[in-house]
């Protein structure tokens, strides 16, 4: 089987709740882009990139067009079910920048599944539980905002939270006290500095909230700060955005600094490297949430193969992000019921693409 063509498309992901807000950034919208990968067999991939704006990480949404648009011409006639010799010869064309690689991986992955007639949590190992725990998302906001929300998702059945802090110490232990005020009893909330946090800052928040059950997650934007913020802390502790790469996961072993990690497909260049990573969690010990930067349907079919593949007592928790947005981009996305989501089963990611609702793609490389 090879590539005869690659299509690139935007579109804009609107929020419900008007805003989503973390640490010191908020946005209305985000911008995503969606792939189309078409095979000389007939078998079309599709997948989604979807960077949380220009300032959370290293990656932006213009970015991961302009990288496709590199490296799209160059992968036509490869294999798209060779995926180990497809990452190389991606990695071998453009060095770094996985956030836009990460949408031809899954793309890869959608193709070979359908041509075997298996979803892609078969191809990543197999199912290891039927159905994927969510988070609710409680957007950073005033104190008793945010308890107002968490109160509502709790009476839509969700029962594990990450709370967004990160922008002013002394509000976000307010923050904190009055989300937890209004959690119900068993229910699992994490405070989501998202690098929010200076070292000191993160330190006096930890030691004002010790005697609260919950999680803390990337309160500072280096592994050594936050490093020495889990010195210090009583809570378990998440890394997110400092685990970047194998090496940063293996220090962070090494050196007993959290508990979990937070694995964003898109921050590994998809699932091939994201699976590497679970792997690792898996013998190492730490329990995993399951996500990416963001996105829509397409991501979260994504998502949810990978998050099947782990056990529920290793999964902490995963993301839908369609559940946050008013535009859908296709049928067959995993179902939410019950603060948890299912993948459909179907081959590949399962997917049926409004290709129509999309228009006309901004550039085809063929």
């Amino acid at each position: 089987m090879r590539i005869t063509s690659i299509s690139i498309y935007a579109a804009d992901l609107p929020m419900k709740e008007g805003a989503y807000s973390w640490a010191k950034q908020s946005f209305a919208a985000f911008d995503t882009t969606i792939v189309r990968v078409e095979t000389d067999e007939g078998i079309v991939g599709v997948a989604e990139a979807c960077p949380l704006g220009p300032s959370y990480l290293p990656g932006y949404a213009e970015g991961v067009r302009a990288g496709i648009g590199v490296l799209a011409p160059q992968l036509i006639g490869q294999d798209p079910t060779n995926l180990s010799a497809l990452n190389a010869f991606m990695d071998l064309r453009l060095k770094g920048h996985p956030y836009m690689k990460s949408a031809l991986d899954i793309a890869a992955y959608d193709i070979k599944g359908k041509a075997l007639g298996l979803p892609v949590y078969d191809l990543l190992g197999g199912i290891r539980q039927d159905k994927v725990r969510l988070f609710k998302v409680v957007s950073r906001d005033d104190p008793g905002i945010m308890a107002e929300r968490i109160t509502a998702y709790q009476e839509q059945g969700f029962t594990q939270f990450q709370m967004k802090v990160g922008a002013g110490a002394d509000t976000d232990i307010k923050r904190i006290e009055a989300v937890l005020a209004a959690k119900k009893a068993g229910n699992v909330v994490a405070a989501d500095a998202n690098c929010g946090w200076s070292q000191h800052e993160g330190i006096r928040v930890a030691n004002a909230v010790r005697d609260y059950d919950l999680y803390l997650e990337q309160p500072c934007t280096t592994y050594d700060q936050c490093l020495a913020v889990r010195e210090k802390a009583f809570h378990p502790m998440i890394l997110d955005e400092c685990m970047v790469d194998v090496p940063a996961l293996l220090r962070a072993i090494q050196d007993r600094a959290c508990e979990g990690v937070n694995i964003k497909i898109g921050r590994y260049g998809g699932l091939t490297k994201a699976s590497l990573i679970r792997d690792l969690c898996l013998e190492a010990g730490l329990f995993m949430t399951i996500e990416d930067t963001w996105g829509g349907d397409i991501g979260d079919a994504a998502i949810a193969h990978l998050a099947h593949t782990v056990s529920s007592d290793m999964h902490f928790q995963s993301s839908a992000f369609h559940e946050y947005t008013t535009t859908r981009h296709a049928g067959g996305a995993p179902v939410i019921e019950g603060g948890f989501m299912r993948a459909n089963g179907k081959p590949g990611l399962g997917l049926d693409v409004d290709w129509q609702a999309l228009g006309e793609p901004l550039a085809t490389f063929a």
